[in-house]
């Protein structure tokens, strides 16, 4: 089991950044690619961003991309997702997940999920 807990989520003006963090606790963090994932009111959950095992692969999906950055420590067990030029269209609850399979988190498919945090975006 591994126990997935995210924070860092608010309000922020349209133009504004925020740092989203994942705690990881459970078995071996080093075992999982990791992702952040969005779901906004009356849409269905999406990826944003990846991260392999390792740390040499990634991917945004192409709304995000230039404007957000995923990142992990395994000294600290934790996965990032640093948010910058943010706008109302990112409103949305956004949710860390885990998979020991890389591929499926590209498919919004993780093993463990988080409980979520809100980001709202005003104009």
């Amino acid at each position: 089991q591994v126990q997935l807990v995210e924070s860092g989520g608010g309000l922020v003006q349209a133009g504004g950044s925020l740092r989203l963090s994942c705690a990881a606790s459970g078995r071996t963090f080093s075992y999982y690619a990791m992702g952040w994932f969005r779901q906004a009111p009356g849409q269905g959950r999406g990826v944003v961003a990846t991260i392999n095992q390792d740390g040499g692969t990634r991917y945004y999906a192409d709304s995000v991309k230039g404007r957000f950055t995923i990142s992990r420590d395994s000294a600290k067990n934790a996965v990032y997702l640093q948010m910058n030029s943010l706008t109302p269209e990112d409103t949305a609850v956004y949710y860390c997940g885990a998979n020991d399979y890389y591929n499926d988190l590209l498919r919004s498919r993780a093993d463990y999920w988080g409980q979520g945090t809100q980001v709202t975006v005003s104009s």
